[in-house]
């Protein structure tokens, strides 16, 4: 009999990995969220950034994936030279899987070529949580599965460049450089391969004053599998009031639409992501994506200098 919720499981598990491709989770809103795949990034504006996102995949399935992310960066000015730090957590559930991971990140951060330059670090630890105690295997001595929930952790490392010019930026990095192996439970094990991030975008001004086009792209690449997510956004922005919509595709996988906004420092998006293949369209990621933001004033002379491009 267990080889049949083996089967179910494994099913599963496949099905969900084919929409996600990789074991990080996949955003809509990556370029709302650059630190949660790349350290360099942390501190390349001249403001406290905060951001959560929550989305769920698969609706309408049961047990379907539900990945939540809070991450939060800062800059600093320190012995005549710019810094950046930051922290971030995410929470993925899927099924009776759940996925939990802890980083903190250093970015140093220095003028080049007439922009700005981010060299970045970041340690962590991940855990592997199944929980067996929601199993009903139908055969209380079934040993395939385990009766109890069992977690394991392992130590992560990961590391990234940022280049930022004017009205473009591109940035390239490496999560779980360690290739951990977390050992769940006496009798499981799950490794994690390396997964390459590449990045980049434009602000494209217009004639209209308050209009912009925001076109961006993030790619990654485990080894096995990859994912390309390519969107753009027409944004209007009249005083500190912004408005932006969107669409975003991602080859073989999936076409999505977001809005959204932020009004003096509060920042709010939603997407819905739709897969390209036999799934419904009924089935598709619901994303909500929420922040905040303030200047801080780095230092009394020359504050402010370094101008991003991450804007939503």
């Amino acid at each position: 009999m267990h080889t049949r919720y083996y089967l179910i499981l494994t099913v599963f598990i496949l099905a969900v990995v084919k929409v996600r491709a990789q074991y990080d989770a996949v955003f809509s809103h990556y370029w709302a969220m650059e630190p949660s795949y790349n350290p360099a990034s942390v501190g390349k504006e001249a403001k406290i950034n905060a951001s959560a996102a929550y989305s769920m995949t698969l609706t309408g399935f049961e047990n379907n994936p539900r990945t939540m992310y809070i991450g939060a960066d800062l800059p600093f000015y320190f012995l005549k030279s710019y810094h950046g730090v930051g922290a971030n957590i995410l929470n993925d559930e899927i099924g009776l899987f759940s996925h939990k991971k802890f980083a903190l990140q250093y970015a140093f951060r220095q003028k080049l070529f007439g922009g700005m330059l981010g060299v970045g670090l970041q340690a962590g630890m991940l855990s592997e949580t199944f929980d067996g105690s929601k199993v009903d295997t139908e055969e209380p001595s079934d040993n395939a599965f385990p009766s109890s929930e069992a977690t394991g952790s392992a130590f992560d490392l990961g590391a990234g460049l940022y280049y930022t010019h004017r009205n473009w930026y591109v940035g390239v990095s490496a999560q779980h450089l360690t290739s951990p192996t977390v050992e769940i439970g006496e009798t499981s094990s799950f490794k994690i391969e390396p997964t390459f991030y590449l990045t980049g975008g434009y602000n494209i001004k217009l004639r209209n004053p308050f209009l912009t086009i925001h076109p961006s792209m993030l790619a990654r690449y485990d080894g096995t599998a990859y994912r390309v997510d390519v969107s753009g956004r027409v944004r209007y922005t009249n005083e500190k009031k912004i408005l932006y919509a969107g669409a975003g595709y991602s080859p073989t996988n999936s076409v999505t639409v977001m809005v959204g906004g932020s009004f003096h420092g509060i920042i709010l998006g939603y997407s819905y992501e739709i897969y390209t293949s036999a799934i419904s369209i009924g089935n598709g990621s619901h994303e909500i994506c929420i922040g905040y933001q303030t200047d801080i004033n780095m230092q009394k002379r020359g504050r402010n200098k370094h101008k991003s491009v991450r804007l939503l």
